[in-house]
């Protein structure tokens, strides 16, 4: 049975419809989510609603910083003020409650790293930029962890690591492909192009094989959520959304 993994939605309902409309075509029925579904200054309502009408409530999810954020204040926060004010209460009241991890299977699901939704898993921050964290270490910070597959996001970035015995799949984000930030260092996370983006998990084609992991980059009408993260007075969001760099 073929996976569906998907990340940071992050309130773009044009770029998550468009991820749906292939999943339909491929006649995938599983999907597992790994958090910041609905904060952004893109369609949180409209993002909660299609979620809602295709079950996506029931999906394994786990929650990520920025549903986590949902629960604390906005004050100084627009874009989270515009978030909360766009849903039903029972939708950010989900994103809330969302376990931290979760276990499918072989599969173990966090959004940052185990221990912290708000931590790059894959990659480090160094002063001079952004690298991959050393095998030996991405292996020691998963050293708790029994499933040989460990699902992240956070990072928006599609990424396949080997961690020792393990391996750490980033299906990259659905609705940002790109972002800056200041901390631990000014650094970017760029996916490079606009498109929506998830992963596929292949079963194993024999009894001692691992799942195979296919990058999924789907087109869709990324001019849409560049015009509502100009209306709502995020030209950052925007300059992301078109062209898909930290820009």
């Amino acid at each position: 049975m073929t996976i569906a993994v998907l990340s940071d939605i992050h309130g773009n309902r044009w770029a998550f419809e468009a991820v749906l409309e292939d999943l339909e075509r491929r006649g995938i029925k599983t999907v597992l989510h790994l958090g910041d579904v609905f904060f952004g200054p893109l369609d949180p309502g409209g993002t909660a609603a299609l979620l809602r009408q295709v079950g996506g409530t029931d999906w394994p999810t786990v929650r990520g910083n920025q549903d986590r954020a949902l629960g604390e204040s906005a004050a100084g926060n627009a874009t989270l003020a515009f978030t909360l004010g766009e849903l039903e209460e029972e939708d950010r009241r989900w994103a809330v409650e969302l376990p931290g991890t979760a276990v499918e299977g072989d599969l173990f699901l966090c959004h940052g790293t185990p221990e912290e939704d708000d931590q790059y898993l894959v990659e480090q921050v160094n002063p001079g930029g952004v690298g991959l964290r050393p095998e030996a270490a991405l292996a020691e910070a998963l050293g708790g962890i029994d499933q040989p597959l460990v699902l992240c996001g956070h990072s928006h970035v599609p990424r396949l690591a080997s961690a020792g015995s393990k391996r750490v799949l980033n299906p990259g984000s659905v609705g940002l492909p790109a972002y800056t930030a200041e901390a631990p260092h000014p650094h970017a996370m760029a996916a490079g192009s606009p498109e929506a983006r998830y992963a596929l998990l292949h079963p194993p084609e024999k009894a001692n094989g691992g799942w195979r992991v296919e990058h999924v980059a789907v087109p869709y009408d990324h001019q849409a959520a560049v015009a509502a993260a100009r209306r709502h007075d995020r030209p950052d969001w925007a300059a992301w959304l078109a062209t898909g760099r930290g820009v």
